[in-house]
């Protein structure tokens, strides 16, 4: 049953919002994202800094480090971004991560996107720890509209532990170059990635362990397309995705061409790095700076296949409990059962 429909019960959790990277500047999202999320039966608990300002960032570097070892101390159910932005590549040598790994043993579920990948690829480096790229406070939960019905039923499948895989609908483009690399079902692979842009400024830092035999997720926001493949040419010179099964590319949104692209656009660099790497590349991966986006375990195993133009990214008992038959179909939204 889809949130919104009547009879429909969100299970009561205790979330805490804390803001690690810039200040928050919309603050009447703020509000509704916090009145929607307590609206869903959820206790919500603010950090106390959580609308801090310093320059661009929400409070200084060591406030915002205070705020993640809160976040970590809260006991949450899961702790939430409130916004991305920039500021957490400043202070990636002062945070406790053997502190986040322990809370998340205990249950808290550490949730964001954007800017909060440098988190992400730093936990996993240091820890091995499983995060989860998804929404923010503010631009997910806090719109004007009623948030996306795909992400809080995600988002909820995380809550009960049964957040167990996504699908979606690739393009046939896809498949017709998949057949070549033979993309039969991958096994055991780690998922990893998250902002494009964040994970280049990462390379060559103790905080990207790029995984041998990975599955490399991608996206990005306000890239035009020559930036992104500038820096798919990086981590392909840095020799990264040599090492992968395979890579998914997210959604690229927010940029313009202009006329002396002369017809360089985003289905250009696909191409381009289909012509560069043996391994298979998907592309439309329901996730990025958009609102219908699933929740993806950082770090985690999973197992990856394609059946006709329905691909399939499972993680099951590694990361969460029940069965491994289930998984979002995101490209049929309206088919979309939870």
């Amino acid at each position: 049953m889809r949130p919104g429909a009547v009879g429909y019960s969100a299970p009561m959790a205790h979330i805490y919002i804390y803001s690690p990277s810039s200040a928050v500047r919309e603050k009447a999202a703020f509000r509704r994202g916090v009145t929607r999320l307590r609206r869903l039966g959820h206790e919500v608990e603010i950090d106390e800094a959580a609308l801090a300002s310093s320059q661009r960032f929400a409070g200084d570097d060591a406030t915002r480090v205070a705020a993640i070892h809160r976040a970590a101390a809260s006991g949450a159910d899961v702790a939430l971004i409130s916004r991305g932005g920039y500021g957490i590549t400043r202070i990636l040598a002062d945070i406790k991560y053997k502190t986040v790994a322990r809370a998340i043993e205990r249950g808290t579920q550490f949730v964001g996107v954007s800017d909060f990948t440098a988190f992400q690829s730093a936990l996993m480096a240091r820890t091995g720890a499983v995060s989860w790229a998804g929404p923010a406070l503010g631009a997910d939960f806090g719109t004007e509209e009623e948030p996306d019905d795909i992400m809080l039923a995600c988002f909820d499948d995380l809550l009960v532990g049964q957040g167990e895989g996504t699908g979606w609908r690739v393009p046939a483009a896809d498949v017709e170059a998949t057949s070549a690399r033979r993309l039969k079902g991958i096994e055991g692979a780690t998922l990893w990635g998250g902002n494009l842009a964040v994970l280049v400024s990462l390379l060559g830092t103790p905080y990207l362990a790029p995984p041998e035999g990975g599955v490399l997720f991608v996206e990005d926001v306000n890239e035009h397309p020559y930036r992104i493949e500038r820096m798919l040419t990086q981590l392909l010179h840095a020799g990264v995705l040599a090492k992968q099964k395979a890579i998914l590319l997210g959604q690229f949104t927010g940029y313009r061409t202009v006329p002396h692209d002369r017809g360089f656009k985003l289905a250009t660099v696909v191409d381009w790095l289909r012509s560069q790497v043996k391994v298979p590349v998907l592309t439309g991966l329901p996730f990025g700076h958009v609102p219908t986006k699933v929740l993806l375990p950082v770090g985690a195993r999973v197992e990856l296949a394609l059946s006709q133009r329905d691909a399939f990214l499972v993680w099951g008992h590694t990361v969460a409990s029940g069965s491994m038959a289930h998984a979002h179909d995101t490209a049929h939204p309206h088919d979309h059962h939870h």
